[in-house]
């Protein structure tokens, strides 16, 4: 087969048996038809070696690509080498001792325990005196959003669409479909189920007087209704008051904003992927294992959970300051 059918191979693989999206098949497509191109007078893809591989790359660093162009190249070439090796149409794999490009990736964005104890706390504050129902709603369901989010580490997306019965209360785990469709479990603290069986609570007594339905135009016969018919329940864990369907991601990253402000926070801090940094920084801070954080966060590379080292870097700098014997500073004698 020419090069030009086995990636057509490899992306169809991608798509029907990975659930690879769109843009990800197009961007594979595009930096593969530059390695095939390269390796054309190599023996093609079949017949290049490891030294094809790192030359190719070579070839990209001296045309000026920046290493995160780099590393995406490799990465895809990668993939397919994979792709042929798994089916037999090569005996080996070429990019197996290919270094990736070191890329200079910034640090991700953290608030510190005790910011993110003031964002659960300030949410949880008494309610106002003012406060109608819609608000308590509004109040209870960011709360649990919250809790849920920092208890998990979910994508904001994952975290706004789950279904009515993903979280139970007397279930420690649920089932989180995530990128590329796949599915992982992950656990769910004791403090996360609470908050969500009080929004749940409070959602299905507004939801028995009406509260919670969304606004619809009036008629003369919807106004001889009753007012305290109950609304229709959601399949959303949380739903959106104001329309069907369930809460956007703007609108929690919206809501999370104003509570950052009356928290003491600055806003531009806070937002829902940084919670999902905390999670991750936060339990590396205390002993976890990076390849388990890997599997919490739904990462299909361990590469993109690395990001989160500057942690353990810090965690041994700071072991080695306080434990190692010629750290200590040296006695110093009285005369």
């Amino acid at each position: 087969m020419s090069d030009a059918h086995l990636i057509e191979a490899f992306l169809e693989m991608q798509s029907v048996e990975r659930g690879a999206a769109a843009n990800t098949i197009a961007a594979y497509a595009r930096d593969l038809a530059g390695y095939a191109a390269f390796v054309a007078g190599r023996g093609g893809a079949l017949g290049a070696g490891r030294d094809d591989v790192a030359a190719y790359m070579a070839r990209l660093a001296g045309e000026g690509f920046a290493a995160s162009t780099q590393a995406r190249h490799l990465s895809a070439v990668r993939q397919f080498h994979k792709f042929l090796y798994g089916e037999g149409r090569r005996p080996d794999d070429p990019t197996a001792t290919v270094d990736r490009p070191k890329a200079a990736r910034p640090l991700p964005k953290v608030l510190s325990e005790a910011e993110v104890d003031r964002l659960i706390t300030t949410a949880a504050a008494p309610p106002a005196d003012d406060e109608t129902p819609l608000d308590a709603l509004r109040r209870l369901r960011l709360s649990a959003l919250l809790e849920l989010i920092y208890a998990t580490g979910l994508r904001v997306s994952e975290l706004v669409s789950l279904p009515a019965g993903a979280i139970r209360p007397d279930a420690r785990v649920t089932t989180v479909r995530g990128k590329g469709d796949k599915e992982r479990m992950v656990p769910i603290g004791t403090r996360a189920r609470a908050a969500v069986a009080r929004f749940r609570e409070a959602a299905a007594a507004a939801g028995r007087t009406g509260v919670a339905k969304p606004a619809a135009p009036a008629s003369a016969k919807s106004a001889a209704r009753p007012a305290t018919r109950a609304a229709p329940e959601s399949r959303w864990l949380f739903p959106a008051f104001s329309a069907s369907g369930h809460m956007t991601r703007q609108a929690f990253a919206r809501d999370l904003k104003a509570l950052a402000a009356r928290a003491g926070i600055a806003p531009g801090r806070v937002s829902p992927h940084v919670l999902r940094h905390a999670f991750a920084s936060h339990l590396l801070a205390h002993g976890a294992d990076l390849r388990v954080v890997q599997t919490l966060l739904g990462h299909a590379d361990i590469a993109t959970t690395q990001i989160y080292t500057h942690v353990l870097d810090e965690k041994l700098r700071e072991l080695v300051e306080t434990r190692h014997p010629m750290a200590r500073a040296p006695a110093t004698g009285g005369g």
